[in-house]
């Protein structure tokens, strides 16, 4: 977990995957929220600052891995990101809650909350 060099403070985990990395980054110790996006998509780029924040405010109880569709098709078509924005919530290594489009904050924190929490809860994605 990253932590702040001057004051040990943990920070928000953000990074960015590739197909080589993507295995290793999201494996890790805390909830991890997979944002499969594309820089030309409107929805991606207003999620993009919630998804900040809520690394801010859960440093050290969250991670976001991004991954760019465009860059890494593999990954995409493995993870069946048909639409984007996709975040899917990962524990362990096991989809909990895939999430398709830019839910207003609140709602993304809705469906975070019982993973944050420390239990998991497992969600049916909505028709």
């Amino acid at each position: 977990m990253p932590r702040c060099a001057r004051c040990k403070n943990l920070l928000p985990w953000i990074t960015s995957a590739t197909e080589s990395s993507f295995a290793a980054e999201i494996r890790a110790s805390v909830p991890v929220i997979i944002d499969f996006s594309a820089s030309w998509c409107a929805p991606c780029k207003m999620i993009a600052p919630v998804l900040e924040r809520l690394a801010e405010e859960h440093a050290g109880r969250l991670k976001v891995v991004e991954v760019d569709v465009d860059e890494e098709p593999q990954l995409a078509q493995q993870w069946q990101a048909m639409s984007v924005p996709l975040l899917v919530l990962v524990r362990d290594g096991e989809e909990i809650d895939p999430i398709v489009g830019a839910l207003p904050r609140a709602e993304l924190e809705r469906r975070l909350a019982p993973v944050l929490g420390g239990g998991v809860q497992r969600t049916a994605s909505p028709a």
